[in-house]
């Protein structure tokens, strides 16, 4: 089979060495990404790939490590208007030391973790109860669950332009003919939390026009809105506070770091940490709409733990 970005029924089938009355199977209750964009199923195959690795148990364990701490801290995962902010005070705060991040999105961040890529995942994955975040996804991808600190609490929704001129409501609406939207990548916990609304509507994606069209960051969502070249698109309320577009909510979210048992106490990770008391991070955030810090530094369960 010769390397194509596109599979067709019959491609994903030899790919998958399966019949093709099974690809349908796998389409409806595994997940297999797949568009009907053009009348018949095409099957992108990077994301192909990706469900693939997603759909794999056990996992080889990793030789390599992180080298001792010296003054870098790495943090991967989520995009965050408040974390990029919070990552530029510590670094001006602490000229000593070094806090990078990797917007890898949600699961990226876990699977960097789980490699042993950095020292932080930050995620906000949302679970099929539609209650908690994180646990079950860190669980399946690390083995474990690990120590998870909350960031944060911030609201999501749709951004749309200014006077809301589609009229548009919630999840639904972006069904209805002749609406454009900007999506965020697969693995990230906002296309997860849009996807379980698109679900629960009854909706294909794929018929969205502008469904496929990705960017990988909150910001950017806004700029495409801001624009006029999108009508909608997911994303949090400080964006719409930032580039004065209209919000409509759909639910406040649990932003987590998650980070490994046997790393928890290092120099700078408890730095960071410490760092999230300071009050002149609790006064970044308080300029921004959108967000909670009832929870921030807290360590967070499962509401089933005994």
């Amino acid at each position: 089979m010769e390397d194509k970005n596109l599979f067709n029924t019959r491609e994903i089938a030899r790919f998958l060495d399966i019949n093709e009355k099974m690809v349908y199977s796998l389409i409806s209750e595994k997940g297999l990404p797949a568009t009907k964009a053009t009348g018949k199923w095409l099957f992108p195959r990077h994301l192909v790939e990706q469900w693939l690795e997603n759909q794999t148990i056990n996992y080889p364990k990793t030789a390599d490590t992180l080298p001792p701490y010296h003054g870098l801290l790495i943090l991967s995962g989520s995009n965050d208007i408040l974390l990029d902010k919070a990552l530029s005070l510590f670094n001006r705060l602490y000229p000593d030391q070094v806090a990078v991040f990797g917007n890898l999105g949600s699961l990226g961040g876990i699977r960097a973790l789980r490699r042993n890529l950095c020292h932080i995942a930050a995620s906000h994955l949302l679970q099929e109860n539609e209650q908690e975040y994180n646990f079950g996804f860190a669980r399946e991808e690390l083995g474990q669950v690990p120590g998870i600190i909350n960031f944060c609490k911030r609201e999501q929704g749709l951004l749309v332009a200014k006077g809301n001129p589609k009229k548009i409501t919630g999840i639904p609406d972006l069904g209805r003919p002749g609406i454009r939207i900007v999506n965020r990548p697969s693995g990230t916990g906002t296309r997860l939390l849009l996807e379980t609304g698109l679900r629960k509507a009854g909706i294909d994606g794929s018929r969205i026009e502008g469904y496929d069209r990705e960017v990988s960051r909150h910001f950017d969502v806004g700029v495409e809105v801001l624009s006029g070249r999108v009508d909608a698109g997911p994303g949090i309320r400080a964006v719409a506070g930032l580039l004065n577009l209209d919000f409509i909510p759909l639910r406040w979210e649990r932003f987590d770091f998650l980070i490994q048992k046997d790393r928890f106490f290092e120099k700078g990770i408890q730095l960071f940490l410490g760092f999230l008391s300071e009050p002149a991070f609790r006064e970044i955030a308080n300029d921004l709409p959108g967000y909670d810090l009832s929870l921030c530094g807290k360590m967070v369960f499962p509401h089933d733990a005994a």
